[in-house]
């Protein structure tokens, strides 16, 4: 099953960092929720996936971000309005079902939710993140801190193949250098036929890594 993942390049907006290299990535009603504990469903797939550390509670109503370590939101229960990117950046519907996959160094808000509202968050395995706030003298070594974190060994829902490890992996191996979106030939075998290519991946406003 494919789900489809919308996708926002969010660059710098003066003291958030953003990410130039690999954009935020929603996946719309990508879990299936049932039973009396909804987020257990959450922690057992991101954990199945090498995400570790899980989490359950809601979103910070301020923006901050995390420079060391990519972070993944599963909603559990509620719906939600999340602002990614700073005060310039996108709004976000989040509700219960949906992943959002938040690179390093996107800043995210809470900016309305449901009274129930609830996520459970992860951070790839071995990864700590750290939280700043977009103040100043965060930046420049924010930045650096950014550029070395590692992309991930799985996405959080695909796990292996799918999802981040498609979009991510050719968004730096192709786009980030040419600057430019790839030619079929430089897509991973599965999406190298033009009628394979997943009808929810399209490349928008080249990155500038």
């Amino acid at each position: 099953m494919n789900i489809p993942v919308k996708t926002y390049l969010l660059t710098p907006d003066g003291a958030f960092p953003n990410n130039r290299c690999l954009p935020l990535l929603h996946y719309p009603q990508a879990v299936a929720l049932s039973g009396k504990d909804p987020a257990a469903i959450f922690e057992a797939l991101f954990r199945a996936h090498l995400w570790a550390g899980s989490w359950s509670n809601g979103v910070f109503d301020f923006h901050h971000y995390h420079s060391t370590a990519h972070e993944v939101l599963g909603v559990y229960r509620g719906a939600a309005r999340i602002g990614f990117g700073g005060p310039q950046g996108v709004t976000v519907e989040a509700r219960g079902g949906d992943v959002t996959v938040i690179p390093a160094g996107v800043a995210h808000q809470r900016a309305s939710a449901s009274p129930d509202f609830a996520v459970v968050g992860a951070y790839p395995r071995r990864k700590r993140p750290d939280i700043c706030y977009g103040r100043p003298g965060e930046r420049p070594d924010t930045d650096g801190n950014i550029q070395a974190t590692a992309l991930p060994a799985a996405d959080p829902v695909y796990g292996a193949s799918g999802g981040l490890m498609t979009l991510w992996h050719v968004w730096t191996v192709w786009v980030a250098p040419n600057h430019t979106s790839p030619p079929i030939t430089a897509l991973p075998p599965i999406m190298a036929h033009p009628r394979a290519l997943p009808p929810w991946i399209s490349f928008g406003e080249p990155s500038w890594c």
